[in-house]
């Protein structure tokens, strides 16, 4: 009898072995399949989008006030370098006050779809959006190729990648203010039309090169996991919380059903019925919108502008459908760099990561009237220990972005990088 009861608890000891390396390997496995991120997936819709000298031009563009229609508003007031190419703020602001918060561009280039509703399929084209866009830089396409033919540098690196520039001296052929929706632009002969856009498009791209070598660099995280994938694994490079957190993120809690692979999101749009930041708002119709504003957009990756309109990017974003509930949806933002970019949510709601786990615990339904919720969410139900572990793994996840050269104005030529008029 006690030799038996010794082979019982042999092996029921053995069997809580083999179920602990099981979810150990099961975590470890989860751990890989998230680090490290690879360099972004080409993109053959814009044949410069790995050119250095494109991204050297794009560059100085991302920094230049001078493209705004008030010469005081650049990319760098949305996507501001020192926070994480953020602004810090719920709503973007630019020459109005937006309705949506600003994404952050670390990593955009490994996104299939930009903008929070998905309303451009590639980088070059999310980066022309807000040159024209009213509530932003307010600009027009015959402006901003004017300012570039009249600033010596900006044109002759332009030129060195794309060729000579339009002459758009004669402002009766080419009007100022001149975009399309204006009578000016509606004014002139469609070959014009043409002649612009062609540069206007080009400036996209090049800011799509810059835009490309922008990355969230390596976290804590993807330390730990490469200790992993050497086959010595080092728990020391995390803290016990965030390990603990990383268990729940990838185990019980089912943050992995939307939250994984290299940019920790499944890149896609998922309706959350977040209430509107103020009560007496409209929530907005997200993915519902955007895909409108895709589909009738001539910067498509399937459009006249691309390099490749029949490439895989191309075909993707021309099969894409959606439905009903897709209202209200919107793209499942990477966690990468998560703790430096708060405010969060689509509308900037939640002022911390204590303020967006407080959201999932509970998923109050008072607050979700507004318009259907996928059924796969549930409430968390994590005490305040748990709660705090899986903060500590989300902050895990903060890396410093690399080279620091790129977050800083260039100095090309020799000559300062441009300042807002005063």
């Amino acid at each position: 009898m006690k030799h038996g009861l010794l082979a019982l608890a042999a092996c029921v000891a053995g069997h809580t072995h083999a179920v602990a390396g099981d979810a150990a390997a099961r975590l470890e496995q989860s751990a890989v399949s998230a680090s490290p991120l690879p360099p972004p997936p080409p993109n053959p819709t814009n044949r410069v989008a790995d050119d250095p000298a494109a991204a050297r031009l794009g560059h100085t563009l991302f920094f230049d006030p001078l493209l705004s229609a008030n010469g005081k508003f650049s990319c760098t007031t949305c996507h501001d370098p020192a926070r994480c190419f953020t602004d810090g703020k719920p709503v973007a602001e630019g020459l109005k006050i937006g309705t949506i918060n600003t994404p952050t561009v670390l990593g955009a280039a490994h996104q299939r779809w930009l903008f929070h509703d998905g309303r451009a399929d590639t980088l070059w084209s999310q980066a022309l959006h807000p040159l024209e866009d009213d509530a932003e830089m307010g600009s027009a396409r015959t402006d901003v190729i004017r300012y570039l033919a009249g600033n010596p540098d900006l044109a002759t690196d332009y030129t060195a990648v794309f060729g000579s520039l339009p002459d758009l001296s004669d402002t009766d052929r080419f009007p100022r203010g001149a975009r399309p929706g204006t009578p000016q632009w509606a004014g002139m002969s469609a070959d014009d039309q043409k002649q612009v856009t062609k540069a206007f498009v080009n400036l996209g791209k090049a800011i799509e090169a810059y835009e490309r070598l922008l990355e969230p660099g390596e976290s804590p995280f993807d330390r730990w996991v490469t200790s992993i994938r050497r086959g010595q694994r080092d728990d020391t490079l995390m803290s016990e919380a965030a390990l603990r957190g990383f268990t729940l993120f990838t185990g019980e809690v089912g943050c992995g059903r939307c939250h994984f692979g290299p940019m920790i999101s499944d890149l896609e749009f998922h309706d959350l019925a977040l209430p509107p930041r103020e009560p007496s708002a409209t929530p907005l119709p997200g993915r519902a919108a955007g895909y409108d504003i895709l589909r009738g957009s001539e910067f498509r990756a399937d459009g006249p502008w691309s390099d490749a309109p029949t490439s895989t990017r191309a075909r993707r974003a021309a099969a894409a459908r959606i439905g009903p509930e897709h209202w209200g949806s919107v793209r499942t933002p990477s966690l990468r760099n998560v703790a430096r970019t708060a405010p969060y949510m689509h509308s900037g709601q939640f002022e911390t990561l204590g303020d967006v786990l407080a959201f999932y615990n509970t998923l109050d339904l008072q607050v979700r009237r507004h318009h259907h919720a996928e059924a796969v969410l549930q409430p968390l139900n994590l005490t305040t220990e748990q709660l705090a572990d899986l903060e500590a793994f989300l902050r895990s996840l903060s890396g410093k972005p690399s080279p620091q050269s790129l977050s800083q104005p260039p100095q090309s030529n020799g000559t300062a990088a441009p300042q807002s008029p005063e």
